[in-house]
């Protein structure tokens, strides 16, 4: 008796199976991007590196950088100054290409700013933080009221980067163009370049020498830049687009990226492509016009518009 027992017991034990065992713990996901490493000097892997997502690429055939960059001549020694950098769209190109021969200021609005246009910042913030490989040498500046381009010192920038920004300077009620541009005019040393593009609008378009619908017309740009010190060099055909009519219910935003727009005209827009541009170079005299020492605090919705460099 006590044998079966003692067997039924070990074949008890036998029938009960194992605990089971607990997998292995799913490494946690790793929130950083992978570490980027670029030969700085050469542009076109800047431009087709993977720290550049795929919808920044996307707008590659409407902004044309390689070829933008290059009619302002760029060269990886330069000093180079980005206006409103926006979310960084050209400050990931123009970063790791003059890494460690030039030097890369991007010159951003007030730091303290309320909404979108503070969370622009801070996103400029993070983007230099998230890869040291391509941004650890990236200085700041800030040009808004009451600070205009503290930072630089006079004449040490070869080449001053203005990305389709006068319209939010001309759109204020008061506008900060001649001050913002008489601050670019210091900081530039004679013979630099300050390379514009800028929506376009045709002549006597009710947006030329507005801004409201974003386009200003060339001729208005040439006058208001000149008038800063500049003297107007040459223009390109770079960023033009003739499928652009200039007439859109909500302007330049009715566009792609922004598609401010009803969602029934998107494909339209969208076959449209981006606005229609201007790419205007310009050389700093050798005695600029006085900067004024005065701005007016920014309007966050118009300077908003187009903040997405």
């Amino acid at each position: 008796m006590r044998r079966f027992l003692f067997v039924s017991l070990l074949l008890g034990c036998a029938s009960t199976p194992p605990p089971a065992a607990h997998p292995a713990a799913e490494p946690a996901d790793d929130p950083s991007p992978p570490v980027v490493s670029l030969p700085a000097g050469d542009l076109q892997v800047a431009i087709t590196g993977a720290h550049r997502t795929d919808e920044e690429r996307a707008r590659d055939p409407y902004r044309h950088p390689r070829e933008t960059l290059e009619f302002f001549g760029i060269r990886p020694s330069m000093t180079v100054l980005e206006v409103w950098p926006g979310r960084g769209w050209y400050t990931k190109i123009l970063a790791p290409y003059v890494r460690g021969q030039g030097k890369l200021i991007v010159a951003n609005v007030d730091p303290d700013s309320e909404g979108f246009l503070g969370e622009l910042v801070a996103g400029m913030d993070e983007l230099l933080a998230s890869q040291p490989t391509l941004y650890d040498q990236v200085e700041k500046a800030g040009l808004y009221p009451g600070h205009l381009l503290d930072e630089v010192p006079d004449a040490s920038v070869d080449l001053v980067l203005l990305p389709r920004t006068l319209h939010n300077w001309i759109r204020q009620p008061q506008n900060d163009a001649a001050a913002y541009l008489g601050a670019l005019a210091r900081v530039l040393r004679p013979g630099g370049v300050l390379g514009v593009v800028q929506h376009r609008a045709p002549p006597g378009h009710a947006s030329a020498e507005t801004g409201e619908a974003g386009y200003l017309s060339e001729d208005f740009v040439i006058r208001l830049v000149s008038e800063a010190g500049f003297e107007f060099d040459e223009r390109a055909e770079i960023n033009a687009n003739p499928n652009d009519d200039h007439d859109h219910p909500d302007g330049v935003w009715s566009l792609p990226p922004t598609l401010r727009c009803d969602e029934t005209e998107h494909t339209s827009m969208e076959t449209i492509g981006e606005s229609d541009r201007m790419t205007l170079r310009f050389v700093r005299l050798d005695t600029p016009a006085p900067a004024s020492d005065e701005a007016d605090a920014p309007d966050e919705a118009d300077a908003a518009d187009e903040q997405d460099d």
